[in-house]
């Protein structure tokens, strides 16, 4: 099947991206463009106007918090990629804000979409289940520090009878670039930090992954062709033990790797302790994603010491 084939979402969209600066939103925007797409992004700041500028988007300024801006974005295009909000990294306060706003914003957004069968695909977390991988079929975790954002989801894809082309897209924690990003970068920022490559827990616990530039064609497949109301998981690692992630970065960074409190990490520690590996076994087969871009342990040998 060629790009012009008559496929029904083989047509060129123009679609709604939010939160198309950061790593996964940059990679998702140049995947959309690479692929004959054109994109209109929410822009906040005038440094993300230049940035969204520079990648070849249109801009729509305004922030989350505007919800007559992104009504206006998910009006004017064929489809809506939600990506704002991803970092779980500051303060309860900041977060518990973080994700009202987020909720508040996507509500907006799938209420400006009832009845018309546009697609809006979102991002959540894989879930972790005691024992085994996690799979597509999994409920997303809706209580716990980050459920809200889980509630938020289930509530967008609720919409699905109701005329809306509802998606989510679950992330494992580290979705990585040239050895930077999610849980292994904050393990390789601690390191630096404190002189060791530390480790919470016996490091035998698994930690899923996927490379940003994975993760975007994901995210513009399930734009192109995932049926209403269904679930994907974005995981090219299913599982990497902390203590090999842990290792890489030692090397890397010249630093001795040795097991540290798990309050070594603040919030994250009990987080980084658990072991929680995820598949995407189903989405390969259903959707055709085939991640091709360098696993977590190599990427990693591009930090820099």
């Amino acid at each position: 099947m060629g790009q012009h084939s008559h496929h029904p979402w083989s047509v060129t969209m123009q679609v709604f991206v939010t939160g198309g600066t950061g790593t996964i939103g940059s990679a998702v925007i140049a995947e959309l463009l690479g692929h004959g797409h054109a994109v209109l992004a929410l822009a906040r700041s005038d440094g993300a106007e230049r940035a969204l500028k520079e990648a070849g988007a249109e801009v729509l300024r305004g922030g989350l918090a505007d919800l007559d801006v992104l009504r206006e974005g998910a009006a004017r295009t064929d489809g809506v990629i939600s990506l704002a909000f991803g970092h779980d990294f500051s303060s309860p306060d900041a977060l518990t804000t973080a994700m009202a706003e987020e909720a508040a914003a996507m509500a907006a957004l799938g209420e400006t979409l009832i009845g018309t069968g546009r697609p809006i695909v979102t991002v959540s977390g894989t879930p972790w289940v005691p024992g085994r991988a996690s799979t597509e079929a999994d409920p997303t975790p809706t209580d716990g520090p980050v459920g809200r954002r889980g509630q938020s989801v289930n509530a967008l894809l609720a919409l699905a009878p109701r005329g809306v082309r509802a998606v989510a897209v679950r992330m494992p924690r580290t979705v990585h670039n040239r050895g930077e990003g999610g849980f292994a970068g904050l393990l390789a920022e601690a390191a630096r930090r404190t002189g060791v490559a530390g480790y919470p827990g016996d490091g035998t616990q698994r930690w899923p992954a996927v490379h940003a530039l994975d993760a975007a064609a994901l995210f513009r497949i399930a734009l192109e062709s995932a049926p209403a109301g269904t679930v994907w998981h974005a995981v090219a690692d299913e599982g990497d033990a902390v203590r090999d992630i842990a290792a890489v970065v030692g090397r890397r960074l010249g630093l001795p790797v040795e097991p540290v409190p798990a309050d070594t990490f603040g919030p994250f520690g009990p987080i980084f302790a658990m072991d929680q590996p995820a598949s995407s076994a189903h989405t390969r087969e259903t959707l055709g994603w085939r991640p091709v871009h360098p696993g977590l342990l190599a990427d990693l040998e591009n930090l820099r010491p």
